[in-house]
């Protein structure tokens, strides 16, 4: 099992590549399930959940290869072999119930495991289930897998009203109402950049889609879609996180891809905490201003608010601040559980339910820490940049599924980062 070993109190200067978005690339590559024709995606990840996805799909009869390093994806469902997503694939990832809206869609009927992934709290899929339900669905769920199908064959369009905003339900019902007979109406839809992305590629494969990127979104349902070609859009979490590194570790560090619109909120954060965020030619620089960073107040919230994905690296941050910080996470329940290996390094917070209150010390220290889920151990490393001495990060295939060649990347600017392989 592998570990990263950082050794604090290196400036950072150069730049980093931010890589195409993860949640985009899991969501884009389900419609491939769609049509019959080719669907190509540029500018892919290099993941582990990348990987999943790709072995899911493939269980199902998809034909999918990875060109160039692995940043082109050639993914094509001519025939489509079997509609059961097996358990031991999807419990891996949560983003494996988005085959679900498609093969409803396409043929009628799917057998999906429910899913796992980080064990961040419960988000249940009950929303994803009533908006196939309100499309016409006919669902079943016993041991442990949702049976599906649509009478007749085919699902019906449907104004869909979602009582909470979910990204994955958003994403599954805009999958399954490309092909739906008649309009599809989602209210209080997800706003997410993924989404428009998600939107944007289905136009380009033929479906009739209008409101992305607002809460409404109208689908009115084609009988066919035909391939295409397509980016991934940038990844914001991946960009969100490298923009801390000189927040926390100092210096100055040009983020290649990266665009303020995506994370205009947590742009917003760092610059009321004293971080420079400038935009430049092709992407952002970010440089810490003199002195220590300034304690913050952080909300998370659906986009266009703070990220989610966001706040333990924030957290990272904010525990070096001047000052006292509160988050408060509204979004997942159980989403502080890097609070206690923050803790070890000598961090002082204090939680209490859904909120975290973060007093800035001098100095963190390095220790042994354990990664509990993908953003967590991230922020462990953020962490380890901004410690005395050093920081050793256990069980990092949590971040193996969410970011590619962390230390490669951190390390060309100038940080003392290794991956080393440890026993257990």
């Amino acid at each position: 099992m592998d570990s990263i070993v950082i050794t604090g109190g290196a400036e950072l200067n150069g730049s980093i590549p931010i890589a195409g978005a993860k949640n985009a690339c899991l969501t884009l590559m389900p419609a491939t399930l769609l049509s019959e024709e080719p669907l190509t995606l540029s500018n892919a990840p290099r993941l582990s959940d990348i990987r999943t996805m790709t072995t899911l799909l493939q269980s199902l009869g998809a034909e999918v290869s990875a060109m160039q390093d692995g940043k082109v994806l050639a993914l094509s469902s001519h025939a489509i072999s079997n509609h059961t997503a097996d358990y031991d694939i999807v419990r891996k990832m949560r983003a494996s119930i988005l085959v679900l809206g498609p093969l409803l869609a396409r043929d009628g009927h799917a057998i999906v495991s429910l899913p796992g992934g980080c064990a961040i709290g419960a988000r249940p899929v009950d929303l994803h289930l009533k908006a196939f339900e309100a499309m016409g669905a006919t669902l079943d769920l016993r041991d442990g897998y949702v049976h599906a199908s649509a009478p007749g064959g085919r699902l019906k369009g449907a104004v869909v009203a979602f009582p909470s905003v979910s990204v994955g339900a958003t994403e599954n019902a805009l999958l399954a109402a490309t092909l739906a007979k008649g309009t599809t109406v989602l209210k209080n839809a997800a706003r997410e950049p993924e989404i428009v992305d998600l939107a944007q590629c289905l136009r380009k494969m033929g479906a009739q889609i209008a409101g992305e990127g607002t809460s409404e979104i109208t689908i009115q349902g084609v009988d066919r879609l035909h391939g295409a070609t397509h980016p991934v859009v940038t990844d914001r979490i991946e960009l969100g996180t490298y923009m801390l590194a000189p927040a926390i570790a100092g210096g100055s560090v040009d983020l290649i891809g990266g665009r303020r619109d995506l994370v205009a909120a947590f742009a917003d954060k760092l610059e009321e905490a004293g971080v420079g965020v400038t935009d430049i030619p092709g992407g952002l620089r970010v440089a810490r201003r003199n002195g220590r960073v300034g304690a913050v107040n952080v909300v998370t919230e659906p986009f266009p608010g703070f990220p989610t994905d966001l706040q333990a690296q924030m957290m990272a941050l904010l525990c070096t601040a001047d000052g006292v910080s509160v988050l408060e996470e509204r979004i997942f329940e159980n989403r502080f559980m890097h609070a206690p290996e923050l803790l070890r390094m000598g961090a002082r917070i204090d939680v209490q339910g859904g909120t975290a209150t973060v007093t800035g010390v001098q100095r963190l220290r390095g220790a042994p820490v354990m990664a509990t889920d993908l953003r967590a151990s991230v922020s462990l490393i953020l962490a380890g940049l901004a410690a005395e001495g050093d920081t050793v990060v256990s069980r990092v295939y949590h971040l193996d599924r969410g970011y590619e060649r962390v230390e490669e990347k951190l390390g060309a600017c100038g940080a003392r980062i290794e991956r080393v392989k440890t026993d257990g």
